[in-house]
């Protein structure tokens, strides 16, 4: 595949209470906002929400998975986190081919993350090295 500026791929994933739970195991970002109701129901949020990290990381799976795929490996990843993603949310990650420095295999996205109703929860840019294409 021949990677080209304007390119897109996409992935939609609704995050439950059981990715939440093994995303504090695995991470040991054990903050009670993620997994405390009643501490959450006090919070600015009103209720539990996922941890950024977890939304984020439905954009490293398209990177590692589909656009550019497997091999693909990280340089960066700038995020802004513009809204809470909630237990039983859907969001649809996408990721755009904004730049690529064939030479060295660069290649940087412009990566938004948007809930079932349209509202944006993160964007940024990711800069990778895309696997060697045959």
């Amino acid at each position: 595949m021949m990677l080209t500026i304007g390119m897109t791929a996409s992935r939609t994933k609704t995050i439950t209470d059981a990715d939440i739970r093994a995303f504090a195991q695995a991470s040991g970002d054990t903050n009670s906002i993620h997994l405390d109701e009643a501490y959450a129901a006090a919070s600015r949020f009103g209720r539990r929400i996922a941890h950024g990290m977890l939304t984020a990381s439905v954009v490293s799976a398209i990177l590692g998975n589909d656009l550019p795929g497997p091999g693909t490996i990280y340089l960066g990843q700038d995020l802004k986190f513009k809204a809470p993603v909630f237990i039983d949310d859907t969001v649809t990650a996408r990721v755009e081919l904004t730049a690529y420095r064939e030479d060295k295999r660069i290649a940087t996205f412009r990566t938004t993350v948007t809930n079932q109703d349209g509202v944006l929860v993160l964007e940024g840019e990711a800069v990778v090295i895309a696997p060697a294409m045959n």
